[in-house]
């Protein structure tokens, strides 16, 4: 007998950092990581997604001060703003917690002690740039001076945006602190390091085993071929986050608690709601973890995660999966192009279903780079959505209402074509399952295809025309009716408000996956209602002329005075590059 109990999953996203809006770019992954979770669950399964804001580091410790509020106050801020755009998107947490959290303070040192008492954590001192007027060590975006090659001036303390070479700060000709304007010093100070290559040979075995995808494992290898460094995981007070055990005026580096986050927020949901923690992270786990990510940082998921967790005696995730970047209309997102759509700016103009729809017809399982085409973003949903699956209920729902008084025909007329649709279920599943959106969507609109060319077939409106065919029509109808109701169910993961309105206009309980195979007849139904209005230019022009404008606003802010960082604003991400 096969195994039929459902299986216990554990569901991330990239935790989004806590200085800035979230935007399209970030919706592409909340997104893709929504529909998969929706999709288990519908299936019985026993799943859990979770996130939290990554509420840590120096970029945080400035913004606030620039805005002159403590770094609580700005993360309880962004925290709200962020959970808020996810709501309006359908991105359903179970949980969602921030890294500033006890749970992750306590993981945090339960990973790193295990991790020191074991031999793979070690110290040394290293030579930084000083703000002396700051009191603060220096990342190297925060120093800015004159390229050593081309001699371009303001220039950042590892690369030069002008000749693109790469150097050090201290190669920087004229240097200085971004955040005061004060000339750097060199100083020493003792720092943490995580032990990485200690566990090379683990990781070769766990990234050949399957948990990354085969491009990524491409990638990964590259990395193994030139050598790993010990991994810098300490940073100097003043700093906002969690002091390491036993180290005083020493800070665990935004980078090491931030994936700890994950286990911290499922931490707290589990406190809540009586789930075993351990059955999910203890080493030997039948559990399933997947973490869903960007490109941009699966260093650290795929080589530092995994190294730290079986160090800590944890299991391992069971894959990672990554995506590739946004594009809009063939381009890097652009502000002064309006293509840079904050969520709530595109939530204003735009139904949210349109975009969840659009970025599930383009999704894979691999890590290719995904363009919003607004163009053909409008020219699909209207089409597919609006022209087929719905056109298939507004065709049909009238004469339902008029012929059989609300009512669907005593029997099924087309048996055979129901069955073939609830069948397609199995293969629309195995590609929601491999991530293979665009292929289940391809799958779904060939079935609608097929279920709107049926009824242009029968022609129940001329049909109806006719003296005694009332019950042909109303069977015909009631054909319809079923088979949107089986398209629903497929879609449900992707659109779930529309299939929520879908189901309360079909009057049935569930449109869970195996709900499918229920045929309806003799069924009462609802008043139609119109599910989804057509995408309309003159609102995707207005969603981007209004993206210019809050260009425009942050210009202002920009150039409204308020201290020393008031020239340097604070970026509203965070990047490997950028800080390790």
């Amino acid at each position: 007998m096969p195994n039929t109990a459902p299986r216990n999953i554990l569901v991330t996203s990239a935790l989004p950092y806590a200085n800035g809006a979230i935007h399209l770019g970030h919706l592409l992954e909340y997104i893709q990581t929504d529909i998969w979770v929706r999709f288990q669950k519908s299936r019985g399964q026993q799943c859990y997604y979770v996130c939290a804001d990554d509420a840590h580091g120096t970029a945080i410790m400035l913004r606030a001060e620039q805005e002159g509020i403590s770094p609580e106050a700005l993360i309880e801020r962004v925290s709200q703003d962020h959970q808020e755009d996810f709501a309006r998107f359908g991105v359903g947490f179970d949980n969602y917690h921030s890294t500033h959290s006890d749970e992750n303070r306590y993981l945090s040192e339960l990973i790193y002690t295990r991790l020191r008492d074991k031999g793979h954590i070690a110290t040394r001192d290293i030579e930084q740039m000083f703000d002396p007027q700051k009191g603060l060590f220096l990342a190297d975006r925060f120093i800015k001076g004159t390229c050593p090659k081309c001699h371009a001036v303001d220039q950042y303390g590892d690369n030069c945006e002008k000749c693109g070479a790469t150097y050090t700060p201290a190669d920087l000709i004229n240097p200085v602190s971004a955040i005061s304007g004060a000339t750097p010093e060199v100083r020493s100070s003792t720092h943490y390091f995580f032990k990485l290559p200690d566990f090379a040979d683990f990781l070769q075995q766990w990234i050949n085993d399957g948990h990354v995808q085969p491009q990524i494992r491409n990638k990964l290898m590259e990395w193994f071929e030139s050598g790993f460094n010990e991994w810098d995981i300490s940073r100097d007070a003043p700093y906002f986050g969690f002091e390491i055990p036993d180290a005083p005026g020493k800070y665990f580096y935004v980078w090491l608690d931030a994936p700890i986050g994950y286990l911290a927020s499922f931490k707290n949901l589990c406190e809540r709601k009586g789930i075993d923690f351990d059955r999910f992270w203890e080493k030997d786990s039948d559990a399933e973890v997947y973490h869903f990510i960007g490109k941009d940082i699966v260093y650290f998921h795929a080589l530092f995660w995994p190294a730290m967790l079986h160090g800590a005696d944890l299991r391992t995730p069971t894959a990672v999966n990554c995506h590739g970047f946004l594009t809009v209309d063939g381009a890097k997102m652009s502000k002064s192009r309006g293509t840079f759509i904050k969520a709530a700016t595109y939530a204003e103009h735009l139904n949210p279903e349109y975009l969840r729809y659009y970025f599930a017809a383009k999704l894979t399982s691999k890590v290719d780079d995904l363009d919003l085409n607004l163009e053909d973003f409008a020219a699909r949903v209207n089409s597919d959505l609006v022209g087929k699956v719905v056109n298939i209920a507004s065709r049909c729902a009238g004469f339902v209402k008029k012929l059989g008084g609300g009512t669907l025909s005593e029997h099924c007329a087309e048996p055979q074509m129901v069955a073939r649709f609830i069948a397609a279920g199995d293969d629309i599943a195995a590609d929601f399952e491999a991530r293979e959106f665009s292929r289940a969507i391809r799958k779904i609109m060939e079935l609608a295809d097929e279920a709107n060319a049926y009824i242009a077939e029968k022609e129940p409106w001329a049909l109806a025309k006719q003296d005694g065919r009332d019950q042909e029509v109303l069977e015909i109808c009631s054909v319809g009716i079923n088979l949107f109701r089986q398209l629903m169910v497929y879609l449900a993961p992707v659109v779930p408000t529309m299939a929520e309105q879908a189901r309360e206009f079909i009057n049935i309980d569930t449109l869970d996956w195996e709900s499918r195979g229920n045929v309806l007849v003799n069924h009462p139904i609802n008043k139609f209602k119109p599910l989804m209005t057509r995408v309309e230019r003159d609102k995707i022009d207005a969603m981007i002329d209004a993206s210019k404008e809050d260009l425009v606003e942050e210009q202002k802010l920009k150039n409204t005075p308020k201290g020393p960082l008031a020239d340097e604003p604070i970026a509203d991400e965070i990047s490997f590059d950028e800080f390790a």
